[in-house]
């Protein structure tokens, strides 16, 4: 009887323990998950940490202290592109990063405020990094699509006027400075179809928040998009995407996919660029990691996840992956060529990771 005792308690602990493994991996996040969540906050406290005191970043930091020696820097100070992206990454990681984002809009609007009515620009900074990789005037085109990201959505009316004034102040630089050919490839950038996908974008966005933007404009965009397209074979390689597929493809499938109907009507256009995407060597871009790989796949993703396809899951969890064996021990991400700065591709990695995490 002794024995029976024995054994029937080992059974009901081997069954309990069993039952406890069984609850704790129904409550445990999968590894990926967790993963993503981990980089993120990891990213995003790193950026909060190196706002300067001005509200602003610059190339590698908000400060000097903050800049790697190892780091060259093309322009000194803080600069609004920067502060637009990082700001456009930290509303993304949480709204414990509010305050460093309301700090980073007075940096930026203050700058636009006191920006003339006329040309492109917002700024007096020239020569910054990400102004020589994605053309003079990304700055413009990066503080555009942040306040059309924030604009109606923030706690003080004040604050939501200012953001509408400075968000149709830009839209209407942008649409009075298009290109005839319908692009923004202004010269002085190394890809700058890259700031003419933002461009784009930033008008687009703005009119989904009902804004007043010139359909004209935006059809010219269109235009381009295709005519680059049909001109060049697949890949393609422009001079205004710096020779590398990848950049314009990125652009042609975010331009061509942003509604029902745009899909509809550019099919047969998205499926040829969609087919790349399995050719490792167009995703690696210009063969190394630099800013420009994480705007081209932040389009790209952005671009699939509208349809929330098989392709869109099978793309975004290739590109997790890749972005998390990138980041660096202290939570950044830097670049290996062109925009090597750690902020902007600190905050394009964060943003690539939380597209995956939004869906």
């Amino acid at each position: 009887m002794k024995s029976i005792g024995i054994g029937t308690c080992i059974a009901l602990l081997i069954v309990g323990a069993l039952w406890a493994q069984n609850v704790t991996k129904t409550e445990k996040p999968s590894t990926g998950a967790t993963s993503v969540v981990l980089a993120i906050d990891k990213g995003a406290r790193w950026l909060a940490s190196v706002q300067g005191a001005d509200g602003g970043w610059g190339q590698d930091g908000g400060e000097t202290s903050y800049i790697r020696t190892t780091e060259r820097l093309e322009s000194n100070g803080n600069d609004v592109a920067n502060t637009a992206v990082a700001a456009l990454a930290l509303l993304e990681a949480g709204k414990q990063y509010q305050p460093n984002v309301d700090r980073a809009l007075d940096f930026i609007l203050r700058r636009v405020e006191a920006s003339p009515a006329d040309g492109l620009a917002i700024t007096d900074a020239r020569g910054t990094q990400i102004q020589r990789k994605l053309g003079p005037y990304i700055d413009t085109f990066l503080t555009s699509m942040l306040l059309a990201k924030v604009d109606g959505t923030l706690s003080k009316p004040m604050q939501n006027a200012r953001v509408r004034q400075a968000l149709e102040k830009c839209v209407a630089k942008i649409e009075r400075n298009q290109k005839a050919d319908g692009s923004w490839n202004i010269a002085g950038g190394w890809a700058p179809v890259l700031g003419t996908s933002m461009a784009s974008r930033s008008l687009f966005e703005a009119q989904q928040k009902g804004i007043k933007v010139q359909e004209g404009v935006l059809a010219r965009a269109e235009s381009y998009t295709l005519d680059a397209i049909t001109e060049s074979a697949v890949p393609l390689a422009t001079p205004a995407a710096a020779g590398v597929p990848l950049y314009q493809s990125a652009q042609a499938l975010e331009q061509l996919s942003r509604t029902e109907k745009d899909r509809k009507k550019n099919a047969r256009e998205i499926a040829k660029i969609s087919a790349q995407l399995a050719d490792a060597r167009f995703v690696e871009g210009f063969g190394s990691i630099g800013g420009e790989e994480f705007f081209s796949y932040l389009n790209i993703g952005e671009s699939l996840k509208r349809t929330s396809g098989g392709e869109w899951s099978k793309w975004q969890s290739q590109i997790t992956r890749k972005i998390l064996n990138l980041q660096n021990s202290d939570g950044t991400w830097a670049g290996h060529h062109c925009i090597t700065g750690r902020v902007a591709v600190t905050s394009a990695a964060i943003l690539n990771l939380s597209n995956g995490r939004a869906n």
